[in-house]
């Protein structure tokens, strides 16, 4: 029978589970994750090599012009080193952690979660996916309320490959997409597209790039050419967050 067992547990029949759940209710990038692991025996005693927690999500990518979703890997935590997990034994495994500052928000498609796996030799490995809630911090947040008051709507939040020379530690970005629906900007700009690259909790690049409407002739050429965006770093901090409006105002203004 003990052979039997150990036959089905290679794949996963009366196996070690694995189940993660998080205390935190909405976090926000580099803030403090925490939670705990619940590892519960199968059948048979198994030696768990490693416990992995992967805090995951997935980005648009694009080849032979043809696009699609993968998954991307925003950090990893070793949590435990190598045990013994008794059959039908009960062991529990907190943990804490900083999520990384580039650490997507959820907000449109873009969805973030913890994957938990376990190491088990010569056996099915048990894993589990817990979503989460990301939610911008103070900074963005002020970004985001005063592009709003400039009179644009956000229209679409995704993560994306990002090209070579705007890539920092991640090979993706997180993109926000905007366009003009009152104000100074409607029918100047066709939209303005926003990526953050946080720097710490009260500092972060800010990467915008401006696309303005055609007018005229000359303006229909411009856009044929791709003439017609503009790409604009600066850098924002706790201290612009009580004239954050008035600040990208005048840097939207000058580029269109």
């Amino acid at each position: 029978m003990a052979l039997f067992n150990k036959v089905l547990a290679s794949v996963g029949i009366g196996a070690a589970k694995v189940d993660t759940k998080l205390h935190s209710g909405a976090v926000y990038p580099g803030s403090k994750l925490e939670g705990i692991v619940e590892v519960r025996g199968g059948k048979i005693d198994q030696e768990i090599d490693d416990i992995y927690l992967k805090v995951q999500t997935s980005y648009e990518t694009e080849k032979d012009d043809h696009k699609y979703s993968v998954n991307g890997e925003v950090a990893r935590f070793r949590l435990a080193e190598s045990f013994i997990i008794k059959a039908n034994e009960a062991k529990d495994i907190p943990f804490a952690f900083n999520l990384p500052l580039d650490t997507p928000v959820t907000i449109g498609k873009s969805r973030v979660w913890v994957s938990t796996e376990l190491d088990i030799k010569k056996a099915f490995d048990p894993s589990d996916n817990d979503s989460m809630k990301v939610a911008p911090n103070k900074l963005m947040e002020s970004v985001l309320h005063s592009i709003n008051d400039l009179g644009f709507r956000m229209r679409e939040v995704e993560c994306e490959e990002a090209p070579k020379w705007m890539r920092r530690r991640l090979p993706f970005v997180q993109e926000f997409e905007f366009v003009a629906v009152s104000g100074q900007f409607r029918g100047r700009l066709d939209e303005l597209e926003v990526v953050f690259f946080l720097e710490s909790d009260n500092a972060a690049d800010l990467f915008l790039q401006v696309d303005r409407r055609a007018r005229g002739l000359r303006g229909f050429l411009s856009e044929a050419l791709s003439m017609d965006e503009s790409t604009i770093t600066i850098k924002v901090t706790s201290d612009d967050i009580p004239n954050m409006s008035s600040k990208l105002q005048s840097v939207i203004s000058q580029y269109i």
